[in-house]
């Protein structure tokens, strides 16, 4: 993990709104991959990848390799304030959270999940 993550590193890579909701549909589904947070966001492959370097750049994801798909989670070493951090914005009502869930579970042909442990 790259510098330990601070309340104002943390704030700042989730001051974009894009990075947000990456970061709050990964916490919430656990890891997704490219093309379901492309679905979900409704925005372009290069935007996104450039956003998810971003964030685990900052130390807030980690990535995996499972064939030909990258899967992206929240990094296991976090310090627990920030899982808590988005757990509680997670509660809050959001409509664009909500609709981005709705378009991750309806999208078609979706990657199957292996084990994170395998």
């Amino acid at each position: 993990m790259p510098e330990p993550i601070t309340p104002a590193s943390l704030f700042k890579c989730l001051a974009d709104e894009t990075r947000t909701r990456i970061s709050l549909l990964i916490a919430r589904e656990g890891e997704l991959c490219v093309c379901e947070l492309t679905a979900a966001l409704e925005q372009s492959q290069p935007k996104i990848s450039r956003h998810l370097a971003q964030l685990r750049a900052s130390g807030l994801l980690e990535d995996r390799r499972a064939g030909q798909w990258v899967y992206y989670r929240l990094h296991p070493q976090l310090p627990a304030w920030v899982g808590q951090t988005l757990a509680q914005v997670l509660q809050a009502a959001d409509a664009q959270l909500d609709a981005d869930s709705v378009r991750l579970h309806s999208m078609r042909n979706r990657p199957g999940r292996q084990s994170l442990c395998s």
